[in-house]
């Protein structure tokens, strides 16, 4: 009965979302219009939509979350709200950069404050202290915050990068929250899976808002306000009753597309001597379109491997550690075996 319960609340948060998101939606739309958040098309060589297109899935998140939250009574958690106030630089620094642009350094000072508060608030990884590796304490809790700051910031930035085209970024996002409830939940994190729904519910509301014809963009504002989120409830997420073995690499599968997608193009900016932050087409959705593949198509196609990886990452958990990380291992490398074939079945332009 408690587990009965517990099913109707999550879907009662759901549907709670999707309402107040919707309700949420114009709203932000107005505000954005009012500050000037809107994506020019042709301002960039990435940009090829048809009209000037409001950047306002930042402001969908922050108009809705924080309300929900409070009528659910999910402030209890210290973790919960460092990582909900880190989240609030990211979003006000992204709200700036979709307003008047910024570098790559000045969106480096939001993301590592950011990342400094939800360290402060004792959230941070812990994978060395759990292999007990012989280092002093000082040292591995220095590297455990290093290997933090590298995750929040690089899983942020990642989903800035994948948004290349409609409801791709809003998509990928929606599905990896929709699963880290899903083991949120199976695993004993109820409360972290109530977070998650939240998520869930608003991203479908911002996939609907920013499917073709797109009504906003979700812009830096929400594309790494989404990505920071999950990427904390990453960390957080720790089963108390399945082994780290089969677990540790769940968030790194869950939120793998935007992990793969980014890698491709370090790699390709890097062998082509381009800086690495300068946008370009090297993106895996481009490279689907130009190996003759429909732009919506190779939306789905994208979508569909990120269900793959969030199937597979839940499919580990009832696995012994030796046999799930057999499977980590087979598609990490099946992952660098598709790099290699992008990298050389498609051209890029220097």
């Amino acid at each position: 009965m408690a587990i009965n319960q517990a099913l109707v609340q999550l879907a009662i948060q759901i549907i709670s979302a999707v309402i107040l998101s919707f309700v949420a939606g114009p709203v932000a739309i107005f505000i954005a219009r009012k500050l000037g958040a809107i994506d020019v098309p042709g301002s960039a060589a990435h940009k090829k939509h048809a009209a000037p297109t409001p950047l306002a899935g930042g402001l969908v998140l922050f108009l809705a979350l924080p309300i929900l939250m409070t009528v659910f009574r999910l402030w209890n958690n210290p973790h919960i709200v460092g990582l909900l106030a880190a989240t609030s630089v990211i979003l006000i620094f992204g709200l700036v950069d979709d307003i008047h642009g910024l570098s790559a350094p000045q969106k480096f000072v939001g993301q590592f404050i950011a990342t400094g508060i939800v360290i402060l608030s004792g959230t941070y990884v812990r994978i060395l202290d759990s292999f007990h590796v012989p280092l002093t304490p000082w040292l591995i809790q220095m590297l455990d915050w290093t290997i933090t700051l590298f995750w929040l910031v690089g899983i942020g930035n990642a989903f800035n990068l994948i948004d290349s085209m409609d409801g791709l970024v809003a998509g990928v996002a929606t599905i990896s929250a929709g699963f880290f409830t899903i083991t949120c939940f199976a695993s004993g994190q109820h409360e972290l899976a109530h977070i998650t729904a939240l998520l869930f519910g608003i991203g479908l509301v911002l996939y609907f808002y920013n499917n073709t014809p797109a009504r906003f963009f979700l812009g830096d504002s929400g594309a790494q306000t989404f990505g920071f989120l999950l990427a904390g409830i990453g960390i957080l997420y720790t089963p108390p009753h399945l082994p780290q073995g089969s677990t540790w690499f769940l968030p790194i599968l869950v939120l793998g597309v935007p992990i793969f997608d980014t890698t491709l193009v370090v790699v390709s900016r890097i062998r082509r001597r381009k800086p690495i932050f300068q946008a370009d087409l090297a993106h895996t959705y481009h490279r689907l379109v130009k190996l003759g593949m429909a732009p919506c198509y190779a939306v789905l196609t994208i979508q569909v491997a990120a269900l793959l990886l969030c199937s597979s990452a839940f499919i580990a958990m009832s696995l012994t550690p030796q046999i799930a990380s057999f499977l980590f291992l087979v598609i990490v490398l099946l992952g660098v075996g598709l790099i290699v074939f992008f990298e050389r079945a498609v051209k890029i332009e220097t």
